[in-house]
C-alpha cells in the first residue's frame, strides 16, 4: 500500500508565537518559506501521485515551496476551528481555564461562522478526507499527501491508527515538518513522524 505523507506549513508569526490559528489566513514568515523549500529534496525522492492541501493561503505556499504543484484543495484539511480561541495562546487561555486541553475540551464558540469544534467534531472531518483518499492509498500508484495544519494532522493521525480523536494529543508536529504513515503486517503505522529528513 502507498504511503501517506502529512505535511504541516511552514512557520507564520502567529504559530511562532503559539496563538491558535484556523481561519485566519496569515502568510508563512521568511524562516517559514525557508522550512516549505526545504522539504523538496526531501519529497523529491518520493513518487506521490496525488496531492491534497487545506485552502489556507500558509498550506499552499508550503506546498509550491516543498515542489508539490497545482495540489487539489480539500476544504476539509482546513484546520481545527479554534471558535473564541482564535488568535489566543494556551498559556493565555489557562488564565480563564486553567484545566482547559484542547484534545478534550475543544474549543468555545467564536464569532458568526466559527462555533468552535470538539475533538470527535474534528475526528469526524477527518474521517472523511481518510475516507476520500483510501482508493488512492489502496491503489499502490504513489504516495498520497496532504499539506495542512497541526492540530488538524495530529487528529487525522490518531484516526488512521485506530485511535479516538483526542489520541491525537499524543502527537507533536513542528512547522514544516513531515509525518509518514504507512502499514506494518496490514496495520496502519506510523513510518516517521515530525521529520526534516527521511
Amino acid at each position: 500500500m502507498s504511503e501517506l505523507l502529512l505535511i504541516r506549513h511552514g512557520e507564520t508569526e502567529w504559530s511562532r508565537t503559539g496563538r491558535h490559528t484556523s481561519w485566519t489566513d496569515l502568510p508563512l514568515t521568511a524562516d517559514g518559506e525557508e522550512q516549505a523549500r526545504a522539504l523538496r529534496p526531501l519529497l523529491a525522492g518520493r513518487k506521490i501521485a496525488h496531492v491534497y492541501a487545506s485552502p489556507m493561503a500558509r498550506a499552499l505556499r508550503t506546498a509550491e515551496l516543498a515542489g508539490l504543484v497545482t495540489p487539489e484543495i480539500d476544504d476539509g484539511l482546513r484546520e481545527w476551528d479554534y471558535g473564541g480561541y482564535e488568535g489566543i495562546s494556551t498559556p493565555d487561555i489557562h488564565r480563564e481555564r486553567p484545566d482547559w486541553f484542547l484534545f478534550t475540551h475543544g474549543a468555545v464558540p467564536g464569532p458568526a461562522g466559527h462555533p468552535g469544534e470538539s475533538p470527535d467534531q474534528v475526528g469526524a472531518r477527518a474521517d472523511g478526507v481518510l475516507e476520500r483518499i483510501a482508493p488512492q492509498l489502496a491503489a499502490e500508484e504513489g504516495d498520497v499527501a496532504l499539506v495542512a495544519h497541526a492540530h488538524f494532522l495530529r487528529v487525522l493521525t490518531a484516526r488512521r491508527l485506530g485511535l479516538p480523536a483526542s489520541g491525537g494529543a499524543l502527537f507533536t508536529f513542528g512547522t514544516g515538518a513531515v509525518g509518514v504513515l504507512g502499514t506494518e503486517h496490514g496495520r496502519p503505522a506510523v513510518v516517521a513522524w515530525n521529520a526534516r529528513t527521511l
